[in-house]
């Protein structure tokens, strides 16, 4: 008879694995790996972005980093996390695919805390071809240090929160195409909102920055566009 491994081993490498999946078991971490997932960031900075105190983000980010899932460097008396690998947006993505689809509480509660914006969504392809012909605006709604850390080739930087007093930056008769953090982030939805209560067109692209890259799609860093008031 062939060796097997022993019930023990077994049960070490299936303990190893669900190891992985303890550390997210928690809502707050994933939406601390979904901010990581724009880019690197400092513990205040993503603490202030989720809602935490640094004491809670910072156990949250530990488990994280304990179960692999985030790096860390230190610059000065500061520490900045951000994820291990490519890989780990992609689960992340998958996580809340297959949640979507088969977690009987998550369409309600995608519903609620998106809302209806009656906008036309636009796919990478027909985004790409409408910004190179010039009869599109691209709108990233992100805060700026997510801009700066990688956007969508072409786009106009003026986060949400700004949007309501710098609308006139936007040409009037062009229709603006909106994007955020990605699929499940409602940024977007309330620029599109704010947008057409203004009278002007826009729709929204079916993603956001997260899945972009991850479809290895092209990616620029820095200033550019309307990035400052």
């Amino acid at each position: 008879m062939p060796q097997t491994a022993t019930a023990g081993t077994k049960a070490q490498l299936y303990d190893a694995f669900a190891a992985s999946g303890k550390a997210l078991a928690s809502g707050k971490r994933l939406e601390l790996l979904d901010l990581l997932a724009q880019g690197e960031r400092t513990v205040d900075a993503l603490a202030k972005t989720a809602g935490l105190n640094l004491t809670t983000a910072s156990a949250h980010l530990q488990a994280l980093k304990q179960a692999g899932f985030v790096t860390t460097r230190r610059e000065g008396v500061r520490i900045h996390y951000r994820l291990s690998g490519e890989d780990v947006g992609q689960l992340l993505a998958l996580l809340r695919k297959v949640a979507e689809r088969h977690q009987a509480a998550v369409p309600a509660a995608l519903d609620a805390y998106l809302g209806e914006d009656g906008a036309r969504e636009v796919g990478h392809e027909e985004l790409s071809a409408r910004v190179e012909a010039g009869d599109l605006v691209l709108l990233d709604v992100r805060p700026l240090e997510e801009y700066l850390a990688g956007h969508i080739p072409g786009a106009l930087c003026i986060p949400v929160d700004q949007l309501a007093g710098r609308i006139g930056e936007l040409p009037e008769d062009t229709e603006v195409a909106v994007y955020c953090r990605g699929e499940y982030c409602v940024l977007a939805y309330d620029a599109v909102r704010l947008l057409t209560e203004r009278g002007r067109r826009a729709v929204r692209l079916n993603d956001g920055m997260l899945e972009w890259r991850l479809a290895d799609l092209p990616v620029t860093e820095g200033l550019q566009g309307y990035a400052l008031p």
